[in-house]
């Protein structure tokens, strides 16, 4: 009997004699392991049937003591403890609101969701564009959601203000590249155009150039001094 099985083992399963042996050896375990499946979850059913029993017990004898059962008018689970609120409101209201284009990175950890890291970030980014125009410009930080930016004006007032303007009539390829909002190429065809066509007197002479789309143009313009 067993060399027929130890057969079909290697001609069914492609098993050699090892291989059936161990598989033979492990059959026991799953069994045993199934059983102890099967053994733990009666047990666990039998325990809650008994507290279930004992419990309606308990209100048997309460009842038949005259003793009376009132439900709470308190619920077991308050909805509110998983609400997660944005801000502490009292807090905002012992606070001096300041202007944004002032705050630095330690002050910026006062809004939820903002530590140091990020806070770093957004200071960083302020600083690299030479300020900000509108509010939205914060989506561009890496990493920042719209519920923490919004939390942000609930601390902070904003108005725009741009401190630094690039030259564009006189700035390099180079400085031109360092600013957030060029790449190199783009600096470098910039930079290219004036040389051939001659000083840029506006936005619209930076549209003349085909390749820069008009939005992208409008993006740049705030940080542009064509004096």
């Amino acid at each position: 009997m067993s060399a027929r099985f130890f057969y079909w083992l290697k001609v069914y399963l492609g098993f050699s004699r090892k291989e059936s042996r161990g598989f033979i050896l492990l059959i026991p375990v799953l069994i045993a392991l199934v059983a102890f499946t099967s053994i733990l979850k009666h047990l666990r059913r039998s325990s809650a049937e008994k507290f279930h029993l004992s419990y309606l017990t308990t209100i048997d004898s309460l009842q038949a003591s005259n003793i009376s059962l009132i439900n709470s008018k308190f619920p077991a689970f308050n909805p509110q403890d998983t609400v997660v609120k944005k801000s502490n409101a009292k807090q905002v209201e012992n606070l001096n609101r300041i202007a944004f284009a002032e705050a630095d990175s330690i002050l910026l950890q006062i809004v939820p969701g903002i530590g140091q890291s990020t806070a770093s970030r957004i200071v960083k980014f302020r600083e690299n564009l030479g300020g900000l125009h509108s509010k939205s410009q914060l989506s561009e930080v890496y990493g920042l959601k719209p519920e923490t930016i919004d939390a942000i004006w609930e601390y902070f007032d904003f108005s725009p203000n741009i401190f630094r303007r690039l030259k564009i009539n006189e700035v390099d390829v180079d400085d031109l590249a360092k600013h957030p909002y060029f790449t190199y190429a783009e600096a470098k065809v910039l930079v290219a155009y004036r040389k051939q066509h001659g000083d840029f007197e506006s936005p619209d002479d930076i549209k003349q150039i085909k390749i820069f789309k008009a939005e992208w143009v409008n993006k740049i313009s705030p940080y542009l001094d064509f004096q």
